[in-house]
């Protein structure tokens, strides 16, 4: 073979092998499209991309509630406990009253000749300390002559019934039994006819 010939065949065969490689990359291009990128590809990264930021608000929206909740829960633990401690301070306030008309009391028994009207003084106390325990819920237990309830009385002892109809029944209060909003805060001590 002449050199002519070698040197043809050889440039037709780089001429085919360049033809060749446009062939391929135009049939990519008519698959991708005409910037070069897969349409299929791009496609999936713009799901990807949405995806990823409805990810990231719903991340943040999580966040947010949750911290909502953490300064509601700390915020309601605050006021219950600051509830709990101030409780009592409206009763207390409201019974220094009482307190002052016993201190009255006291002061006016060192002087006092007059016993009947000492005595009356103190029960109008004993009237109003009353009137603001049942203004609060606190109601006193009626339980003598009635018939003996373990469930919300405690019985100290038994004795023989003065009469029949008082067996298994409450003959006497030994310490009175008290109820706040009907629920028992003292069990009456009684003692029980057998």
């Amino acid at each position: 073979m002449s050199k002519e010939k070698k040197d043809t065949q050889k440039q037709n065969g780089t001429e085919e092998l360049h033809e060749t490689e446009n062939v391929q990359k135009e049939s990519v291009k008519e698959k991708d499209g005409a910037d070069g990128s897969h349409p299929k590809g791009k496609k999936e990264d713009e799901e990807i991309q949405e995806l990823r930021q409805k990810l990231t608000e719903l991340n943040d929206k999580y966040l947010r509630l949750s911290a909502e909740f953490d300064n509601y829960r700390k915020r309601t633990l605050k006021e219950r406990m600051e509830l709990t401690r101030n409780a009592g301070e409206e009763v207390l306030s409201k019974i220094l009253p009482v307190m002052d008309n016993f201190e009255r009391a006291l002061k006016s028994m060192e002087t006092a000749d007059d016993v009947p009207a000492l005595r009356e003084g103190v029960e109008l106390i004993y009237s109003n300390f009353k009137d603001f325990l049942s203004q609060n819920g606190v109601k006193e237990m009626e339980c003598l002559h009635t018939d003996f309830d373990p469930e919300v009385q405690e019985a100290v002892t038994k004795i023989p019934a003065p009469s029949g109809d008082l067996k298994g029944k409450v003959v006497d209060c030994i310490q009175k039994g008290y109820t706040l909003h009907d629920k028992v805060i003292r069990f009456p001590k009684v003692v029980v006819g057998e």
